[in-house]
């Protein structure tokens, strides 16, 4: 199994930019797919973003498309949410994740999780 490590979240004005790590552990990083979900107070666990395994196709939910980017680097065993323009709805706490499938939105669909990294944006 891959532990995940998640890292990058904080307090940001509306408009200002983050950018979340996501960095794991054991030689099989590579193999995986990967994810970034969030969740707020009070909701359910959203998905943000994936990534192929071998960086060559993303996906993301409607409302963060042109303002996130996913990227990894398998040589650092890490993935990355670059998180610009960020709006108060995207505050949240973050989570990165892995899969074996591509395509799917469901958190029921990724494996190993990391600990979530609090994003608050202000108005």
């Amino acid at each position: 199994q891959v532990q995940l490590v998640v890292s990058g979240g904080g307090l940001v004005q509306a408009g200002g930019s983050l950018r979340l790590s996501c960095a794991a552990s054991g030689r099989t990083f590579s193999e995986y797919n990967m994810g970034w979900f969030r969740q707020a107070p009070g909701k359910e666990r959203e998905f943000v973003a994936a990534i192929s395994w071998s960086g060559d196709y993303t996906y993301y939910r409607d409302s963060v498309k042109g303002r996130f980017t996913i990227s990894r680097d398998n040589a650092k065993n890490t993935v990355y949410l670059q998180m610009n323009s960020l709006k108060p709805e995207d505050t949240a706490d973050y989570y990165c994740a892995t899969t074996r499938g591509f395509g799917s939105r469901s958190p029921e669909d990724f494996g190993s999780w990391g600990q979530g990294t609090q994003v608050t944006v202000s108005s």
